[in-house]
């Protein structure tokens, strides 16, 4: 996404069609960064088209609506494997938590408490509410996602066209920052560039013990910066490329059999 996003830019006035005839394979839910960097282009303004998709890849992005925006018909997902894409505004949120309510059922995620689902549906609107806060995006927000039942997964993606997470930190911080090191700062779980009384990084920081226990992985770009948590390993690194902004990937581990509660709610009587 970042190698085509540079390739987008400059262009102006100009009809700009995408062919996906190389593509063998495409993972849904990274419709909200292709979306992005697509819509972004059209701003050129230019015309932008989708061409040369197979049936394979076709079937799924006609059920998730993203080639509707492409002029292909929206077809019904009857397989209920999708979770839609959508190009929100910044003040959606009320929608935005009605979307993660609808779609986040019957996709196998691993049994948890009443308690702990609460707070994991809060930890994902917080990846919303984040693009909103932190990336004064005023080209939107756009997300997606795909129930993989055969490779027990499930992947959901949240990507802007904001600041990024390098100059929010640069700003906050009043110094220069490397793209990779201002995503470590940002989900180290203590650090924020809140401000006030509202708490930052509490969502991020259940995710990350979430995917620890369940096997699951986290991905962040934006600029240059490469983090990703999968289980327990880190893994930081530069891309050659900027992406215009920050995506974030969660994928979850839908084989994952145990059920999941919030340490509060242990009783000492049940360890022991």
């Amino acid at each position: 996404m970042s190698l085509l996003a540079s390739q987008l830019d400059g262009h102006v006035l100009e009809e700009i069609e995408l062919s996906l005839d190389a593509v063998e394979w495409f993972d849904a839910n990274l419709c909200a960064p292709l979306g992005a960097v697509l819509y972004r282009a059209g701003r050129g303004p230019n015309a932008v088209t989708v061409a040369d998709v197979s049936p394979r890849i076709a079937d799924i992005l006609t059920r998730n609506g993203f080639l509707s925006h492409y002029g292909r018909l929206r077809l019904p997902d009857r397989l209920a494997t999708t979770i839609p894409y959508q190009r929100l505004e910044p003040g959606d949120d009320r929608f935005f938590g009605e979307y993660i309510s609808k779609h986040l059922q019957g996709k196998d995620i691993p049994a948890m408490t009443p308690m702990l689902r609460a707070k994991f549906l809060e930890s994902i609107f917080e990846m919303f509410s984040n693009a909103v806060i932190h990336s004064d995006t005023q080209m939107g927000i756009y997300v997606c996602g795909q129930f993989f039942p055969q490779r027990h997964r499930l992947d959901f993606s949240v990507s802007d066209l904001g600041i990024g997470i390098c100059e929010k930190v640069r700003r906050f911080k009043g110094q220069v920052v490397a793209p990779e090191a201002a995503i470590e700062w940002a989900v180290d779980g203590i650090n924020t560039t809140k401000t006030g009384k509202v708490p930052g990084g509490l969502g991020l920081k259940l995710l990350r013990d979430f995917v620890k226990l369940n096997g699951g992985k986290i991905q962040i770009v934006s600029d240059r910066g490469f983090w990703e948590q999968k289980g327990e390993k880190v893994q930081v690194s530069s891309m050659p490329h900027p992406f215009p902004g920050t995506v974030v990937n969660l994928e979850l581990n839908t084989a994952d059999k145990n059920s999941y509660c919030l340490a509060s709610e242990l009783n000492p009587r049940d360890v022991f």
